[in-house]
């Protein structure tokens, strides 16, 4: 009981119950949280991911995948209007020696397949009357951190191109926005944590909370953006790092 209210987990409810939603990156980590999370909360939801029990299997990188899920999305829900991209990569490359085809790779998933999927999606969110669009960005959207120049160049690209997006597609009832996770514990973030112990125990003492972040953490706040409570947040990165970044 104590954990549940730790980790915001609570009951489902309905204050999503009109929403046809497009979840990426739902095959596991954040994205499942997420899905599951506006699925409680009444959603409807079409997810997509390169593998796993998802509604849509494709590398989202490539060039054309985007506009066939959107396609897809709209005829299996009857419409459109919430899209949160949580499709992303990330590993450590030191700037010397670093290749150019992992940094293109790392724009193409982490940034190409975020523009793509909300470009597509446009007529449809415009059309909804109060469309959502939530990005996963990171506190690398604000900073940058040794080895990661790529995952920071994509992260802060998506920052900037979320409040792009809120300012064009603001009069027509569209919000958008970035939230910034800080070390959560995911697959994606796994391997590092299991290779250099003491990266893990830096982020948890840095987190005034002292915890890493768990998928959920960032779920219950992707839902809240998501709802009416949130019709007049846009064009904002939110830190949800469990105050890590406070004593920057």
């Amino acid at each position: 009981m104590a954990s549940d209210r730790l980790l915001g987990r609570k009951a489902s409810s309905d204050r999503l119950l009109s929403r046809k939603a497009i979840v990426t990156g739902a095959g596991s980590g954040i994205g499942a949280a997420v899905a599951a999370r506006l699925r409680a909360d009444g959603a409807q939801v079409f997810t997509a991911d390169v593998k796993g029990d998802v509604d849509f299997v494709a590398d989202l990188g490539a060039d054309d995948a985007n506009a066939a899920l959107v396609e897809q999305a709209v005829k299996a829900m009857g419409g459109l209007d919430t899209v949160v991209p949580c499709a992303g990569i990330s590993a450590f490359h030191p700037l010397e020696g670093h290749d150019d085809a992992y940094f293109r790779r790392v724009l193409d998933v982490n940034l190409f397949a975020v523009f793509r999927l909300v470009r597509d999606a446009v007529p449809h969110l415009k059309a909804s009357g109060n469309g959502r669009v939530v990005t996963i960005g990171s506190t690398t959207s604000s900073y940058g951190d040794e080895g990661l120049c790529a995952y920071a160049a994509s992260k802060h690209a998506v920052l900037g191109f979320t409040k792009s997006v809120a300012a064009e597609l603001g009069p027509f009832g569209v919000t958008a926005n970035c939230v910034q996770p800080g070390a959560i514990d995911t697959p994606m973030t796994a391997p590092a944590f299991t290779q250099m112990p003491e990266y893990r125990t830096f982020w948890e003492n840095k987190a005034p909370l002292r915890r890493l972040g768990q998928p959920q953490d960032i779920a219950d706040v992707v839902a809240f953006l998501c709802s009416d409570d949130a019709r007049f947040m846009s064009g904002h990165g939110l830190f949800v790092d469990g105050g890590a970044m406070a004593r920057h």
